[in-house]
């Protein structure tokens, strides 16, 4: 069990140094073939902050464990909802834009709704799956809301993220970041999946806790960074921009993909989390009226991280 635990640091580590070497490498090469900043920021930089969970989901789902599937995508969606907003908020105040309010949160209600609708038998399918067809109904919203983001940031001329200062390397530098970083991924997630199947079986609980804490945690850590690293500097676009984008894309993006790698049965103990995102993402759009400005105080925070708290307590006493 101690091996499985160290096995399972390790994991996570390759996946988190794999994201910055592919994303070191692949901004380099995409600057060198004189590709924007506000690019790369909206695809390499995003993407790469979601590749641990997208790792582990593409290898999950190759090997059948639906319930890490779903519980690292549910799972990493509430941790950013509840703890990372959570924990910003009560570090410094999040102030928070009115499009946002308008157009990302809304939509973030809806993709988490839509997957549930779709992976529960209740529009018309025979059995609690969410199939190929299914993923890729995702897939297409996740490219409609990829191209409207794009003409609505050309339009406003601001990045979403900001890819930072890119480093000039040679073309082996270049390939070699990117060939160790995609090999830091595939070592990772495969360890990842092993050790959390093991210490769900060790202590004999299911994987589907073990999903939802533990494996969206970890595969999390790159928004927690991103997000208390951006809120230290006052960019309150890019702390709760990074945490409900990655929400969308996990859902449209990462969920998609693994559902058209093989359709994904659906667990329906897992209603119960899909229920705490609506509810939190309602929540998230009531704290916008709570005061003149719409932003999210310290005392809103640590409403998040209670509720977050709580819930994940009774979540594994009920598993126990």
């Amino acid at each position: 069990m101690i091996l499985d635990v160290i096995l399972i640091i390790l994991g996570f580590t390759l996946l988190i140094k794999g994201a910055d070497w592919l994303v070191d490498g692949s901004s380099a090469l995409a600057k060198k073939h004189n590709i924007s900043d506000l690019v790369i920021g909206l695809t390499i930089v995003a993407f790469g902050t979601s590749a641990p969970e997208m790792v582990v989901n593409i290898i999950a789902s190759f090997d059948k464990h639906s319930d890490i599937v779903y519980g690292n995508i549910v799972g990493s969606n509430n941790i950013n909802l509840f703890f990372i907003l959570g924990i910003v908020a009560i570090i410094f105040p999040i102030s928070v834009k009115s499009s946002m309010v308008r157009k990302e949160i809304p939509i973030s209600f809806i993709v988490a709704l839509l997957v549930m609708l779709l992976s529960n038998a209740i529009l018309g399918q025979k059995e609690n799956l969410l199939s190929r067809w299914d993923a890729a109904i995702l897939f297409a919203l996740f490219l409609v809301f990829l191209y409207f983001t794009f003409r609505q940031t050309n339009k406003d001329d601001i990045p979403v993220q900001e890819p930072g200062d890119i480093k000039k390397l040679s073309t082996v530098k270049i390939w070699g970041l990117i060939i160790a970083g995609l090999a830091s991924l595939i070592a990772g997630g495969r360890l990842v999946v092993n050790s959390a199947i093991a210490i769900a079986q060790d202590f004999g609980i299911s994987e589907k806790i073990i999903a939802l804490t533990i494996v969206a945690a970890g595969t999390s850590l790159p928004e927690l960074v991103t997000s208390v690293v951006a809120a230290s500097k006052r960019n309150s676009d890019i702390a709760i921009g990074n945490v409900i984008g990655s929400n969308i894309f996990n859902i449209l993006f990462i969920l998609s993909v693994s559902g058209i790698i093989h359709p994904i049965a659906f667990n329906t103990n897992f209603n119960a989390e899909l229920l705490l995102l609506l509810g939190g993402t309602l929540l998230l759009t009531i704290f916008m009226f709570t005061s003149k400005k719409m932003k999210i105080d310290r005392w809103e925070g640590i409403v998040l991280l209670t509720i977050f708290i709580a819930y994940t307590i009774f979540m594994i006493n009920k598993d126990i």
